[in-house]
């Protein structure tokens, strides 16, 4: 196997339209001593309703060193991609197993990519790996590429509920006490650090949409790629791309549901955009 394309979960595929061999590394995401895995056996609906009722702490682990060298299988070359380090463990434990891979086997190569990101983002950095298999460009050369291709995508977000980011000191609960107290949406985006990072408090589902498309437009969209994942928002997911089409009618946009990991810190009516930035 030349080639393979390993990522943890938060990417929301459990695989890719390609002949490109790939492979989801599943997290868990924990609600007291209920533990939810994030792979396709997942009921994402039950979850999200265990963890709306949840009185008590819950949180997120991430693939041990064995789970992705599991994963890595036997490919010469593996391209991984985790979400942000500054959200989870994963970026380490799959950097790590790199370490032990490439030493049991001089002659393979592991390219792991902190994303600095989650969700769409990924896929967007995931689907220019399959375009640079495809044309057979070597290791280095696509390592290469996928770094300087990822300067030129964003993140966007906008969350009902922010109470699961919060409980995990991933954002103030001022901020969290804001989002769902009388239609309020925080849109906010994945800074380059790989935080989160609130921008707008918008009220309503209306105002949130077009604050996400002015945000886009002003971070430098002009038309190209744009990867939505909703979670149980399909509605708000379709008039966002709707508005985005009127406004470039070029641009491939593309509607799909979370999964586990993402749906955890998302919550209900949640929406996470991927989009491609101005040169692209």
């Amino acid at each position: 196997m030349l080639f393979k394309i390993v990522s943890d979960s938060s990417a929301n595929l459990h695989n890719i339209s390609s002949d490109v061999p790939f492979e989801s590394v599943p997290m868990k995401i924990i609600a007291g001593e209920k533990e939810f895995v994030d792979d396709t056996d997942l009921n994402l609906g039950e979850m999200l309703n265990h963890l709306e009722n949840h009185k008590g702490k819950s949180g997120s682990s991430c693939p041990s060193i064995s789970d992705w060298t599991t994963a890595f299988g036997d490919a010469e070359n593996v391209l991984c991609f985790t979400i942000t380090s500054n959200l989870s463990g994963a970026y380490n434990s799959a950097y790590q197993a790199k370490k032990f891979y490439e030493e049991a086997h001089p002659e393979r190569k592991v390219y792991v990519c902190d994303t600095l990101s989650t969700g769409p983002e990924m896929k967007l950095l995931i689907e220019k790996a399959v375009e640079l298999i495809k044309k057979g460009i070597d290791f280095e050369g696509i390592r290469n590429a996928i770094i300087k291709y990822k300067e030129k995508t964003a993140l966007l977000f906008s969350l009902e509920s922010l109470k699961n980011l919060a409980n995990n000191g991933r954002v103030s609960p001022l901020v969290a006490k804001v989002a769902g107290v009388l239609g309020i949406r925080v849109v906010g985006k994945a800074s380059d650090e790989g935080t989160l990072e609130p921008m707008d408090k918008c009220r309503g589902a209306k105002k949130a949409i077009e604050r996400i498309v002015f945000r886009m437009q002003e971070m430098g969209f002009k038309g190209g790629k744009v990867r939505i994942d909703e979670c149980e928002n399909p509605t708000d997911a379709k008039t966002l791309k709707e508005l985005i089409l009127s406004k470039h009618p070029a641009a491939d946009v593309i509607i799909e549901r979370v999964h586990g990991l993402c749906g955890f810190y998302a919550e209900k009516g949640g929406m996470i955009i991927g989009f491609e930035k101005l040169g692209a």
